[in-house]
């Protein structure tokens, strides 16, 4: 049978929010604004403070480079759906989108292993970390996370972009996702599932297992320092990175590995929207709250700011 291939998708984000539509789009609107505000600003503290300029903090900028990406990419169009019911997105934006997703979301992942194994070197070997982690090694370390995550997710969304979809357009999601796409279509997506499964479980469970293994040898290093004080310090450069890694990896779990959550209509939109909006919103505030050089770094910005605002005025 002859089949029009479509042109565009319609987004219906989170449906009929009974009356609490403009609401949630302001508050939701306001906790994207901040997301953007706070990654951009932690970005600008270790690019102008020379104190934030060592390998675990020009790590942390790429953690939010990526945070701004998938925010970025998801939560405009979101937004416009709560807003106004329903949002187009034409063929190719969403597979685009669903592209820029998936490869930051691998990309994350093993920036975080990065940043494992940078405390990994700073903990468990302090006397060799200053020549392994030269300048050289940390672009090295931060460019083929984002090579990696750009590129092998294309097995799994250039098949997608070829799916029939028999004149029905309408999304019922907050993104276009990987499972709403394959629901959504009449072509036979078995051997596709099958193939999104073999290449993202991999590059979940390889880099959480990495970061594992790392924190085993920085546990037993931090148990052997004698000083309870030196224990709490130690500890305390690494517990940021350990409640990032938690909430990263428990929501990806939550969303692609435990079947009544991922496959859930509501229980999927819920997962993604603290995988899109809220982790990359509390993840600076976490290594804000958690570091003392970050708090001591954005006194002296603001004070900067302050400074220049009186004496242009």
């Amino acid at each position: 049978m002859n089949q029009t291939r479509l042109t565009e998708f319609i987004l219906l984000g989170f449906g009929n929010l009974h009356g609490f539509g403009i609401v949630v789009f302001i508050l939701f609107l306001i906790i994207y604004i901040f997301t953007v505000i706070g990654n951009l600003m932690l970005i600008i503290l270790v690019a102008v403070n020379t104190k934030l300029q060592s390998p675990m903090y020009y790590f942390l900028c790429h953690l939010s480079v990526s945070d701004l990406v998938i925010s970025t990419d998801v939560v405009p169009n979101m937004l416009g759906a709560i807003l106004f019911g329903e949002k187009k997105m034409t063929y190719i934006g969403c597979i685009i989108q669903l592209y820029v997703f998936s490869g930051t979301t691998f990309a994350e992942c093993f920036l975080l292993s990065v940043m494992s194994y940078d405390r990994y070197l700073a903990i468990c070997n302090p006397l060799r970390y200053s020549s392994i982690m030269d300048f050289k090694h940390q672009v090295f370390l931060s460019i083929w996370p984002w090579l990696l995550g750009l590129t092998l997710n294309l097995p799994g969304v250039l098949p997608i972009s070829n799916f029939d979809f028999c004149h029905n357009n309408v999304i019922d999601h907050i993104f276009c996702d990987v499972y709403p796409l394959q629901k959504l279509s009449c072509s036979d997506t078995s051997v596709v599932e099958l193939r999104v499964f073999l290449f993202s479980v991999p590059l979940f469970i390889f880099p959480c297992g990495f970061i594992i293994v790392t924190y085993v040898y920085i546990f037993r290093t931090i148990a052997k320092i004698p000083s309870t004080i030196g224990k709490q310090k130690t500890f305390s450069t690494c517990s940021s990175h350990l409640i990032l890694v938690w909430i990263y990896y428990g929501t990806l779990t939550a969303k692609y590995m435990i079947p009544s959550v991922g496959h859930s209509l509501m229980g999927n939109k819920n997962v993604s929207l603290l995988h899109t909006l809220l982790t990359p919103f509390f993840n600076p505030i976490i290594y804000s709250f958690r570091n003392q050089d970050i708090k001591i770094a954005f006194r002296k910005f603001l004070a900067q700011i302050i400074v220049i605002y009186k004496n242009l005025a």
